[in-house]
């Protein structure tokens, strides 16, 4: 094959594609539309967010029996073994090739059912990515890299007494994070014992916790593609953390704005620079590919500061991959397939990388993770489809048409909607209900939820009926998955 030397050589590789690629997980939000640019790939998944209507997307139709899940690892290791999905990728292999595969998650099991339907998983592996998703060892990495962490100390953490003992020169306030969690489940503020004492149990079971100065700060995120040539970089977004409309968790992730000139140039240009030494780090450390940073920026003195790493696909990866820079060009995404399928290409990622950040290569879209936040237990007989939909003058929302593109929405009193949470299915706490994504921002300069993000939640809650259930009446038969991990 020929060197790919422009993005247009790598648009007709991708189009052309007959390798079969999958992407294996609880939905298919994480790689939205990347189907658009790949021939070939498709979206196994376990929740049909579109009911049917996805081209691209398989589902199950049978459900079969399974332990409760625990994890997006477990519902992956599920679709594996479920004769069906066998059937359909048997049916789809390429002179006895079965293709390659991705996760959002896996572990060594997941590794060894892929390999054993002939598979290829696209991504470092399972043992690299725990140890590299392990907090604690993401400060270590950032240290090598050069990469400035929020002050910390790393440590076992035996009673609140000891917690001061150790973490006495970080202030009174304190975060404790323990080494592995998303969206807030397991980032607790600590300002005194009786704050400690709601979570000991959890924080003393740790071997090793990461214990940080509390900063008063606005989250970012940003992805990057760690590549035979350096690090590409996606430009700097917006974070949305903790608000009460969204998410139970105090620290919980619950949404993102992208769009151009987010933060000032100085701290752009610092996460930018961050970014690429981190992910020129990663490569140290044996890793290629997809990655994505959290930073922290310090409202008080405009520090830059790294939050954690994602060794992955993320929840921001929708909104990287759709934007207006990665449509001009080619998605970031589709030079991680790159560097897993072996092809020889040549890119500036420098001359890439400050092209994407520039305002006018953006547009501006922002999406918003809508959680159930009540300490309730409900049983849901109606839920709103996914596709666009749009508000009226009266603030009611109106279902307008089925669509698998966030680019059909035409103005600001449209919106996309992906359904989590379905007809039949229980709602518990912290249990994600679906995605919406806007035109335009939904915080103000000061990260406030603006009145349009306000009115479009209440809407779209308001499209959920549900029955209250009385968990001490149920029966030992009933089964209600309350898993407390992050399926997106």
């Amino acid at each position: 094959m020929n060197t790919l030397n422009s993005i247009s050589d790598i648009k007709h590789f991708f189009s052309t594609n007959e390798t079969p690629i999958y992407f294996i997980s609880a939905t298919n939000f994480n790689l939205i539309g990347i189907d658009d640019w790949v021939s070939n790939f498709k979206y196994i998944s376990h929740i049909d967010c579109f009911e049917g209507a996805h081209p691209n997307v398989f589902v199950p139709s049978v459900e079969i029996p399974h332990d409760e899940f625990q994890s997006v690892e477990d519902i992956n290791n599920y679709l594996l073994q479920h004769p069906e999905v066998i059937n359909y990728i048997q049916s789809r292999s390429v002179n006895g090739i079965a293709g390659k595969v991705l996760f959002l998650m896996f572990n060594e099991n997941t590794e060894a059912l892929a390999k054993a339907l002939g598979l290829e998983v696209c991504f470092p592996t399972a043992a690299l990515r725990t140890f590299l998703d392990n907090k604690v060892n993401t400060n270590r990495i950032a240290e090598k890299a050069g990469v400035a962490c929020v002050p910390y100390v790393l440590s076992p953490v035996f009673s609140y007494t000891h917690l001061r003992e150790v973490a006495n020169h970080l202030g009174q306030s304190l975060v404790v994070q323990t080494p592995f969690g998303d969206s807030g489940h397991t980032t607790f503020f600590i300002s005194n014992e009786a704050e400690f004492d709601v979570h000991k149990d959890e924080i003393i079971a740790e071997q090793e916790v990461k214990i940080m100065k509390h900063i008063n700060c606005n989250g970012t995120a940003i992805e990057g593609c760690v590549t035979q040539h350096g690090t590409l970089v996606a430009p700097l977004m917006t974070e949305l953390v903790g608000f009460s409309e969204l998410t139970p968790y105090k620290g919980g992730w619950c949404g993102n704005e992208i769009f151009g000139n987010a933060f000032n140039q100085d701290i752009r240009d610092k996460a930018k620079h961050y970014t690429q030494q981190f992910g020129n780090q990663l490569l140290k450390e044996g890793y290629k590919g997809y990655f994505e940073l959290d930073f922290l920026i310090d409202r008080d003195n405009g520090e830059v500061y790294l939050g954690e790493l994602n060794p992955r696909i993320s929840g921001i990866s929708s909104l990287t991959n759709n934007a207006k820079f990665a449509i001009t060009d080619v998605p970031l995404f589709l030079f991680h397939l790159l560097e897993w399928l072996n092809v020889n290409y040549t890119v500036d990622v420098n001359t890439l990388t400050n092209s994407w950040a520039m305002a006018e290569n953006m547009d501006s879209w922002s999406q918003l993770i809508i959680k159930h936040t009540k300490k309730t237990v409900e049983f849901v007989t109606q839920a709103p489809s996914s596709g666009i939909w749009e508000m009226k003058k009266n603030e009611s929302i109106q279902f307008k048409k089925m669509d698998v593109r966030r680019q059909s929405i035409m103005d600001d009193n449209e919106a996309f909607y992906l359904q989590i949470t379905q007809k039949d299915d229980y709602l518990y706490e912290g249990a994600d209900m679906g995605i919406l994504v806007m035109r335009g921002r939904l915080m103000s300069d000061d990260f406030k939820l603006q009145e349009r993000a306000q009115r479009w939640i209440k809407a779209i809650r308001q499209q959920y009926k549900a029955d209250l259930i009385d968990i001490d009446l149920l029966n030992e038969n009933d089964f209600i998955e309350e898993g407390t991990f992050k399926r997106l």
